[in-house]
């Protein structure tokens, strides 16, 4: 189609479409991380990861917009965690990395208690690479 100007051109090519969903929330075009939907006959919304698919009546909502997420007076909000993300760590986590660490950083100790020689773990298994199977401590 042409006009007095020359050929209409699109701000967008109708070639390319963006993989990435987007917020639904109006004016915000960051990535959809979360999918709201609601329960009307039991007053609840509720927020999960977001859906595989787009469907009509539910809202992907961005980081922002998700966290700041209110119900209405009387509704309930239902947060769904979202199994495949990573959970943050807890103290025990934290203590079982620095042991880790520590006993990286000492080999050379290890190699002198064996005589030059690597001596076995009681507990330990099988070894591959930096990989060790242990043995559980019950037995």
């Amino acid at each position: 189609m042409e006009s007095r100007r020359g050929p209409l051109k699109s701000a967008v090519p109708s070639n390319v479409v963006s993989p990435v969903r987007r917020c639904s929330r109006t004016a915000c075009g960051r990535p959809a991380v979360a999918t709201l939907t609601y329960v009307y006959a039991d007053s609840t919304a509720v927020l999960g990861p977001l859906a595989t698919y787009a469907e009509p009546h539910c809202y992907d909502l961005c980081a922002e917009h998700s966290e700041r997420l209110t119900a209405p007076r009387g509704w309930e909000v239902v947060r769904l965690l979202d199994g495949s993300a990573p959970a943050r760590p807890s103290g025990d986590d934290l203590e079982a990395l620095a042991n880790a660490v520590r006993e990286a950083a000492r080999p050379q100790e290890r190699a002198a208690r064996a005589g030059g020689a690597r001596a076995a773990d009681p507990m330990e298994v099988a070894r591959r690479g930096h990989l060790r199977v242990l043995r559980s401590p019950d037995n």
